[in-house]
């Protein structure tokens, strides 16, 4: 766990509470009944489950909002009290109904999705490929949370034994997607809050919001005076730009480090690590190394 650091900046308090004030915003409009709290239904497919742990850590707003006062949260793999046919009829049931669907994991393709079973409906055997694709071309909203949904991500990293890929690649609609590994509960919240309010938030040419995807980590990384002075770090722990470490922050379109995680106290630059570019599409593999001495050796 990354240890408390460093203070929270004006800069990232003014954003910590845009997006608190588009959460309370979202819920005071449903508690006054001037807008619908929204059905959403969360799919668990192939991953680690990392982004439903980073959501039920999430703190100011927190996984509670969601629940319970943002939307009717229908269904998840991992978190409904329901199992068996009971849950796969209380998924398949709002097939009827309207919905946002928050996918988390890739898609399994390999012989048609065989590798990943979610349960059983209506006698027949349910893959993960054919309930993206089902609740996926009816939902009023689609949200990829967390890479493997939005491209395939770890899954889908080399060699890719069970030929996954984002949930976009077997939907023919737009996909709203927060790539990072895991997603910060915050993506999600502002994300969905902004749904409920205003529709389809604006995005960048790779469908991610730009209220979080719009700046770069190099734009905004404390330690950006050493690399405009060439000053670099030689080995992990030294508190200057960590770029020919192999730092993947100048390429990264994210915002972590003004919201930063845990609480919001601190970030992997903030404790002595470079940025992998996790929130980056083609990661891990094109991102690897993640960390590297080849460049600091003299000529």
């Amino acid at each position: 766990m990354l240890k408390e650091k460093h203070a929270i900046c004006p800069f990232q308090e003014l954003k910590l509470k845009e997006t608190t004030q588009l959460v309370s915003r979202a819920m005071d409009e449903i508690g006054n009944q001037k807008l619908k709290k929204p059905n959403l239904v969360w799919l668990e497919l192939d991953g680690c489950t990392g982004n439903t742990i980073s959501l039920l850590d999430g703190q100011n707003p927190d996984f509670q909002y969601l629940m319970t006062q943002m939307t009717n949260f229908i269904y998840s793999n991992s978190l409904i009290a329901s199992e068996g046919a009971e849950a796969m009829d209380q998924l398949f049931d709002m097939l009827g109904e309207e919905y946002i669907l928050a996918v988390e994991g890739a898609v399994s393709r390999k012989d048609n999705g065989l590798y990943h079973i979610i349960g059983r409906y209506e006698g027949k055997e349910i893959t993960g490929l054919e309930a993206a694709v089902r609740l996926g071309k009816r939902a009023k909203h689609v949200i990829a949370v967390g890479d493997c949904a939005s491209y395939g991500g770890v899954s889908a990293a080399r060699p890719n034994p069970a030929d996954c890929i984002g949930i976009s690649g077997v939907l023919d609609r737009k996909v709203i997607k927060l790539t990072g590994c895991p997603c910060h509960p915050d993506w999600l919240m502002g994300t969905v809050a902004y749904l409920i309010l205003y529709g389809e938030p604006p995005m960048d040419d790779m469908d991610r919001p730009l209220m979080f995807y719009g700046i770069t980590i190099h734009d905004r990384c404390p330690r950006r005076s050493y690399y405009d002075a060439g000053i670099f770090a030689t080995k992990l722990g030294e508190e200057t730009c960590m770029f020919m470490l192999g730092c993947r922050g100048p390429i990264t379109q994210i915002d972590c480090p003004i919201r930063k995680w845990n609480g919001h106290v601190n970030w992997p630059i903030g404790d002595d690590t470079p940025c992998i570019g996790c929130a980056q599409f083609g990661f891990p593999d094109a991102m690897e190394p993640f960390i590297t001495y080849d460049t600091m050796r003299e000529e």
